[in-house]
């Protein structure tokens, strides 16, 4: 067992991917979300300079790492202003699932170009009638011959405009029992019967969220990703980085929000001392500075049992990582605000904007409530509520 919690090259990743946060940093965020552009700059840099693939199988383009280098990435990016939440998506969820579950030719198809950034997945399972529960997705695929047709709906689904193709989620019927069971199909987003609709949000952000409407998608016997029968395992392969990811975007948001607090309270005076000097104002930075800290060791514990292959264990505390982060990030954000006082809703300071992107990690990918229901389910053993 190792004594030190990072190792020297990711100390070195972290400092490298925040110099690349500070030259776009929070400024240019905005500027490119008011101009209703996505990240594109800072996504193709990220891809040159191997951040975006750091997870991905060297063979393949990658950089031969796992979570644990991704979420990082995402953290430093977070932290420095300017987080990009398709990391979450593109490499994180489809980048793992092809690795891990896809034939020779999607590898080789996929992944050196989500590795570089030049193309992007995105991921599509939630849907308006199923919510948290996948086991009521009812987009189905059925086969015609050697290809299938894709048929359903879907919602919330982040970044559709600047992805190549859509992992899809849908579900086949067993010959054998008559039951649907989960499979993920490579969808291409100019394929005939495939719809997007923008969803209005009051949500801030760079990606946009889209709904999907398949109807009778014709794909190929090889859009299917990994085996037929696999259904669950496939998926939950792609989901626990999704809630590991998720954790490193919130604490990335949270560690920035409290950083330009503790700014504002070092050099506002209001009396004869600076503000930070009073201890209402400091002690609640404090206690975020501690939450975001906790939080980000479940992280990495979640991202190390994930990268070690401890699916089970790395589920645990992949829940936990999403949960503990997303509750210090709301928290950090709400005592930033607080601290600015008139100030933190200003746009100057641009903080206020972070209120509602705060909640995103306690809502998505699954909501707290749910994790609450696995911890105290698989954790502690307690009859199953729902």
């Amino acid at each position: 067992m190792t004594t030190h919690i990072e190792s020297e090259e990711h100390k070195a990743l972290r400092s490298a991917v925040a110099a690349l946060g500070k030259r776009y940093g929070r400024e240019y965020l905005t500027r490119t979300i008011a101009e209703g552009k996505p990240l594109t700059e800072l996504w193709s840099e990220a891809g040159k300079l191997g951040y975006l693939g750091v997870n991905l199988p060297e063979a393949y383009g990658g950089g031969g790492g796992g979570i644990t280098e991704l979420s990082i990435v995402l953290e430093e990016l977070g932290a420095a202003g300017s987080p990009l939440l398709m990391l979450v998506v593109s490499p994180a969820i489809c980048g793992t699932v092809i690795s891990r579950f896809g034939t020779e030719d999607q590898k080789t198809r996929w992944l050196p170009a989500l590795a570089d950034g030049t193309r992007l997945m995105a991921f599509g399972i939630t849907e308006p009638d199923a919510g948290s529960n996948s086991h009521r997705i009812t987009t189905t695929a059925r086969k015609d011959g050697t290809d299938w047709l894709l048929t359903g709906r879907k919602v919330f689904i982040s970044g559709v405009d600047m992805a190549d193709a859509v992992l899809i989620v849908g579900r086949t019927e067993d010959a054998r029992t008559g039951r649907l069971k989960p499979c993920l199909f490579i969808v291409p987003t100019d394929a005939e019967g495939f719809q997007k609709h923008p969803i209005d949000m009051e949500l801030n952000a760079a990606e946009k969220q889209f709904e999907l409407v398949l109807d009778d998608v014709r794909l190929p016997a090889d859009a299917l990703v990994g085996d037929e029968d696999a259904g669950l395992l496939q998926l939950f392969a792609g989901l626990n980085p999704e809630r590991i990811m998720t954790a490193a975007f919130a604490i990335g948001m949270g560690r920035y929000a409290l950083s330009k607090a503790i700014e504002y309270a070092r050099d506002r005076t209001v009396w004869k001392a600076p503000i930070g000097a009073h201890q209402a104002i400091a002690h609640p930075l404090a206690q975020a500075h501690i939450d975001l800290e906790l939080a980000r060791l479940m992280m990495q514990k979640a991202a190390h049992l994930y990268d070690a292959g401890d699916d089970i264990g790395a589920g645990e505390a992949a829940n936990m990582a999403k949960y503990a982060a997303g509750e210090a990030c709301v928290k950090a954000v709400d005592q930033a605000v607080h601290t600015l006082g008139g100030n933190g809703l200003t746009r100057e300071f641009g903080l206020a904007s972070l209120i509602t992107a705060a909640r995103v990690a306690r809502i998505a990918p699954v909501s707290r409530e749910m994790i609450l229901n696995y911890v105290s389910h698989q954790t502690l053993g307690l009859p199953k509520s729902y």
